[in-house]
């Protein structure tokens, strides 16, 4: 399944939605995505930046080091970086790697763009 990124913006919130499989393939074009974003707004700490990975079928090693490299340069510049997932796609690879620690992930949009507690 083909990759496709839309940003868009949401209640203060910069968001991108993820659709398809994140591999080595393809995590090339997703990270570029990710830091396009963090330069124009996770820099200046603006609000949190979220992405919704609830449409990706396929998240691979490569999709979430992506992920991990953009958490941790957002934290390093005080912006808040939030994944939005509910699918075992997704939640297994960052459970196995017990990112789930270190991520900020929520189970909607609208509970990552308030930073609600109630993670998954």
């Amino acid at each position: 399944m083909r990759l496709v990124v839309s940003r868009e913006s949401v209640e203060g919130a910069v968001m991108l939605r993820i659709v398809g499989e994140i591999d080595s393939s393809n995590v090339g074009e997703f990270a570029e995505q990710l830091a396009a974003v963090m330069s124009q707004n996770g820099d200046r700490g603006s609000g949190p930046f979220v992405i919704d990975l609830q449409g990706v079928t396929f998240f691979g090693s490569a999709g979430l080091n992506a992920v991990l490299a953009c958490h941790e340069k957002g934290t390093a510049n005080g912006a808040s970086v939030r994944l939005v997932a509910t699918q075992p796609e997704v939640l297994n690879p960052i459970q196995v790697t017990k990112l789930d620690s270190v991520l900020e992930i929520y189970p909607s949009v609208s509970e990552a763009i308030i930073g609600n507690s109630a993670k998954t």
